[in-house]
């Protein structure tokens, strides 16, 4: 007999794959689900106006930060946009054009997500964020998706 809490997830790419979920697994992915949002907290690269000399401490009190995210198990993804890369815009048929969006401002500098509880929490480790690279960070939600 079928787990009834089993719960397969679809694949758009290659049909549905089966990930059965125990009811214990399904409850701590519910749970995740319900009680965590992504958190994206970023800032362009002009906000940044450190001396040369100070970058690599920069770098290491936003490496400490990052570290700390990790170790508290909200750590999603952080990085920097390569600027020495231009973008390239891909149209549905899979044609490719260099440059983005002609009327879109540059996206760069760096970003961070973080999965969190609460946007209060999502404020203080953007504030972290922001002492530790010297410069203000926004700060945005994800919308919730079931699918992922």
């Amino acid at each position: 007999m079928a787990d009834p809490c089993s719960f397969v997830f679809p694949d758009s790419a290659s049909g549905p794959r089966n990930a059965a979920l125990t009811a214990s697994r399904w409850a701590s992915f519910l749970f995740v689900k319900t009680m965590m949002t992504n958190y994206l907290i970023s800032f362009p690269s002009a906000a940044m106006n450190v001396p040369d000399d100070q970058l690599q401490e920069v770098g290491r009190a936003a490496a400490a930060v990052i570290d700390e995210a990790k170790a508290a198990g909200v750590f999603v993804f952080a990085g920097g946009i390569n600027e020495a890369l231009r973008p390239a815009l891909v149209s549905s048929d899979g044609k490719l054009a260099q440059g983005g969006y002609a009327w879109a401002p540059a996206l760069d500098g760096g970003f961070t997500v973080l999965a969190l509880p609460s946007y209060d929490d999502a404020v203080a480790w953007a504030a972290r964020l922001a002492k530790a690279c010297r410069c203000d960070q926004e700060l945005r939600a994800f919308q919730f998706d079931l699918r992922v």
